[in-house]
C-alpha cells in the first residue's frame, strides 16, 4: 500500500474515532449522575418519547456525532487514541487472517453467514418486540426502550452508510483479501465498517442500558458478539471493520439512551 493511503488511512480512522467517542463523551457530561438503570426523571406520559420523535432525535443525534470532533478535550481524548491503535494494528493483521486456509472454508463461510444474518435479524426485531410488549401491557419503560432501540439502529445505519462511502474498503473476498481502503469501484458495497456489527451492537447497548441485570447484558452483548465474530467467520468482513462497527454501535447505542430516554 502507498504511503500517502496509509496516511489517509490513518487520518480517516483518528477523525472516526474521535468522533464517535466525542459524542458519546458529550452525551455523558449532560447526565452525570444518571446511573446504568433507567430512573424516574419525568413525570407524566406527555413527556415519554415517542415514536413522533424519532425524525427529530435522529436528525439531533447526526448533527451531534458529525460535529463531535469539536467538543474534544483531553479528558476525553483517551478512548479514541486507543481505538485508532487497536484498528490500525488490526489492519495490519487483516490480510494474513482473512487468507488462512482455515477460513477458506465454503461450508463454515455458508453457516457463518446465515447465522450472522439471523443474529442481526434478531437485533432488528428486538426493538419491535419490546415496543409491542410495552404497549400491550401498558409499560412506559418497554414501550420507550423499544423507540430508542429502533432509533439507535437507524442512527448506526446512517453512520455507518457515510462511512462506507468514504472508506471504499475492497470485500476480503475480493482481490486475495488485500483489503484496500478508497477504491472507486468497490460503489456501494464496501467492507469497512460492517452493518451487521453495528447493527447489533447499537441495538444491544439499548437493550443492556435499559435493562442492566447481568443475563440480560450477557445475552445482549454476547450475542453482539457472536455477529461480529460470524462475518469474519463468513469471510464478509476483515477483523478491523467489525471492530469498528462494534465500537460505533456500542457507542452510539449508550448515546441514545443517556441522551433521549424519559421513562423510569
Amino acid at each position: 500500500m502507498q504511503h500517502h493511503s496509509v496516511r489517509r488511512i490513518f487520518f480517516f480512522l483518528a477523525a472516526l474515532s474521535f468522533s464517535v467517542f466525542t459524542i458519546r463523551a458529550s452525551a455523558q457530561s449532560t447526565a452525570d449522575s444518571l446511573p446504568d438503570a433507567p430512573s424516574p426523571q419525568i413525570q407524566g406520559n406527555d413527556n415519554l418519547v415517542t415514536i413522533r420523535d424519532t425524525p427529530s432525535h435522529i436528525l439531533e443525534d447526526q448533527r451531534a456525532i458529525w460535529t463531535s470532533p469539536a467538543r474534544i478535550r483531553e479528558s476525553n481524548a483517551l478512548g479514541p487514541v486507543a481505538l485508532v491503535l487497536a484498528t490500525t494494528v488490526a489492519i495490519t493483521i487483516d490480510h494474513q487472517v482473512m487468507s488462512s486456509s482455515r477460513l477458506q472454508n465454503p461450508s463454515l463461510n455458508n453457516e457463518a453467514s446465515t447465522a450472522s444474518n439471523a443474529l442481526e435479524g434478531g437485533f432488528i426485531a428486538a426493538p419491535a418486540a419490546i415496543f409491542a410488549v410495552g404497549a400491550f401491557r401498558d409499560d412506559d419503560h418497554a414501550t420507550e426502550s423499544g423507540i430508542l432501540g429502533g432509533e439507535a439502529i437507524l442512527d448506526s445505519l446512517a453512520v455507518s452508510e457515510v462511512l462506507k462511502l468514504i472508506s471504499l474498503r475492497e470485500r476480503p473476498t475480493d482481490d486475495n483479501a488485500k483489503g484496500k481502503f478508497f477504491q472507486s469501484s468497490v460503489g456501494f458495497d464496501s467492507s469497512f465498517p460492517s452493518n451487521h456489527a453495528i447493527v447489533a451492537w447499537s441495538a444491544a447497548a439499548v437493550i443492556a442500558s435499559e435493562y442492566n441485570g447481568p443475563l440480560t447484558q450477557i445475552s445482549a452483548y454476547g450475542l453482539a458478539t457472536g455477529v461480529s465474530v460470524a462475518r469474519v467467520l463468513a469471510r464478509q468482513h476483515f477483523p478491523s471493520d467489525v471492530l469498528v462497527g462494534s465500537a460505533v454501535g456500542w457507542m452510539i447505542g449508550r448515546y441514545v439512551v443517556h441522551k433521549h430516554r424519559r421513562a423510569g
